[in-house]
């Protein structure tokens, strides 16, 4: 039955990516689907390229650890899958941009659109592919027995398949699939694993009370109040609203309210995971706490809970997390190689050129990404962890570039590429540290007060240097030409002539409301 439920999960993914393969041969229809993907397809495809097999290991080890204070990243995302529907997204697609290095450059400057591919791709070497991959090696080796090495080979050569012969089209109805294959099988095992527990209430006096806060004290290590409630909106504005394998989903949709619909629906969907994703690992922990450590509860459950014959469902649920981010992530990188690299080099080059470069560029980031793979562990006991500490040192002065440049009309080419080189330094100078610390215990002197700043702490203060630094450096240096920025940013004096808004707006609106009440309602009970 297992061997039966793998193969017929495999056999509908390379039918749907297949199908969906057909007619790739401009850059609009293999980078950006032909932009006719609907509300429903879009949100899904956001929520299945997020939860990647980093999240599924990672958020459960991490609520085995320290209970389900881990579930601030989630429900923040909320939030700011909102802000990128409302504020960014009718900003991307009036700009027309394939990439979001190419919106830096029509904003700001080429400067900013090399510095942003280059950081982007360096990215996600160290977290996206690389932790997606390090995670599968681990179900893999816990369950199976399997080498994890190899199992990261044969799955980026599965996955490859298909991105590379469809584009974004095969990976974003392939995810369609996957979101609820995987949703479906984290559900069952929660539900089985709560009954094996005594029902949530018995989970409860099980475990400590301090498991089941979101909110924890100022200088907490991983959690600390000031990092889990605006150091999450700050790292997800970078992840949601500016980030090339997100963005690029919603750029493929038909017009802006599928875009906008497709955001508020992954918004919704990502107040899930708290329940489905970190709940399994205080589960764990409450049923085998000398066993259930770190990265290893999640395992623990699949092994321990989940009858003969129902293995399948749940490896299928597992590949269909990591082949979803995975092939996002493939799909982006060829994007960004293609288009802000090669076509910048090459601004001759023909469409079915551009297709063919897209196609055969990436085996080199997914070689940097196997070969980084060994590293990861030394950085953090828990993947998800890792990923969240890397990407909030590189995220914090693109966050505020964006959201500077896309709300502000006066900010300045020279300002936005001081701010994000001075901001990646800050954030480069950081990750170095953690590295001399915690990989090869050198002690730091002088510097290991700063060593010692928990990582979303630390972005925070990063985050509000370069919103000084933009702010300062615009008023100080050239004047913004307002022709060239029509269009990229928010004009508040035409929005409030514009008139009252269309019903959908309203709709969407009233949509907006519902989901962001929601997600606070469930930090006021769990804070």
């Amino acid at each position: 039955m297992d061997t039966f439920i793998i193969a017929a999960y495999f056999a509908a993914v390379f039918a749907v990516g297949f199908y969906h393969s057909r007619n790739k041969d401009t850059t609009t229809e293999y980078f950006l689907a032909g932009k006719h993907i609907g509300w429903f397809a879009v949100g899904a495809t956001l929520f299945a390229t997020n939860i990647g097999s980093e999240h599924v290991v990672g958020l459960a080890g991490s609520g085995a650890s320290s209970g389900l204070a881990v579930g601030c990243y989630e429900w923040s995302a909320s939030f700011c899958l909102l802000l990128l529907g409302w504020i960014f997204i009718p900003q991307y697609l009036r700009s027309g941009v394939f990439t979001m290095p190419e919106y830096l450059e029509k904003r700001f400057s080429p400067g900013c659109r090399w510095y942003l591919t280059t950081v982007s791709l360096l990215a996600y070497v160290l977290t996206k592919i690389s932790v997606a991959l390090f995670a599968a090696g681990i179900l893999a080796r816990e369950i199976f027995g399997w080498d994890y090495t190899t199992t990261a080979i044969l799955l980026v050569a599965a996955t490859g398949v298909y991105t590379i012969t469809g584009g974004l089209a095969a990976v974003i109805y392939t995810d369609l699939l996957q979101a609820f294959i995987m949703i479906a099988g984290s559900v069952f095992l929660t539900w089985l694993g709560l009954g094996e527990a005594g029902g949530f209430g018995q989970l409860r006096a099980t475990l400590p009370d301090d498991f089941f806060h979101l909110i924890k004290g100022f200088n907490h290590p991983e959690y600390p109040w000031l990092g889990t409630t605006l150091g999450t909106l700050i790292l997800g504005t970078w992840y949601w609203c500016t980030d090339q394998v997100i963005v690029q989903k919603t750029l493929s949709a038909r017009n802006l309210a599928h875009a906008r619909g497709g955001t508020i629906f992954a918004s919704a969907l990502k107040i899930l995971p708290v329940f489905i994703l970190v709940l399994p690992g205080l589960i764990a922990r409450a049923l085998w706490p000398q066993e259930a450590a770190g990265d290893a509860a999640f395992p623990l459950m699949v092994k321990r809970l989940l009858p003969a014959g129902l293995s399948g469902l749940m490896v299928a649920a597992l590949l269909a997390a990591l082949m979803s981010s995975l092939s996002s992530v493939l799909n982006s990188c060829s994007t960004l190689i293609t288009m802000d690299i090669y076509k910048k080099l090459r601004p001759d080059a023909g469409e079915k050129r551009l297709v063919f470069v897209g196609r055969i560029v990436t085996g080199l980031v997914v070689v940097l990404s196997i070969l980084w793979i060994p590293m990861i562990r030394y950085l953090s006991n828990e993947v998800y962890q890792y990923m969240q500490s890397v990407q909030a040192y590189i995220g914090a002065p693109i966050t505020a570039t964006f959201l500077v440049g896309v709300l502000w009309r006066k900010a300045t080419p020279r300002a936005a590429l001081i701010t994000l080189v001075a901001g990646g330094l800050a954030g480069a100078g950081r990750f170095l540290l953690d590295i001399l610390h915690k990989v090869y215990g050198m002690q730091l002197g002088p510097l290991e007060g700063l060593a010692a700043i928990p990582f979303l702490n630390y972005s925070v203060g990063v985050f509000f240097c370069c919103l000084l630094t933009m702010y300062a450096a615009s008023k100080l240096g050239e004047r913004s030409v307002s022709a060239h920025i029509a269009g990229l940013t928010i004009d508040w004096s035409s929005r409030r002539d514009s008139g009252a808004a269309t019903a959908a707006d309203r709709r969407l609106a009233a949509l907006s409301a519902v989901v962001g009440c929601a997600v606070l309602a469930l930090w006021f009970h769990f804070r």
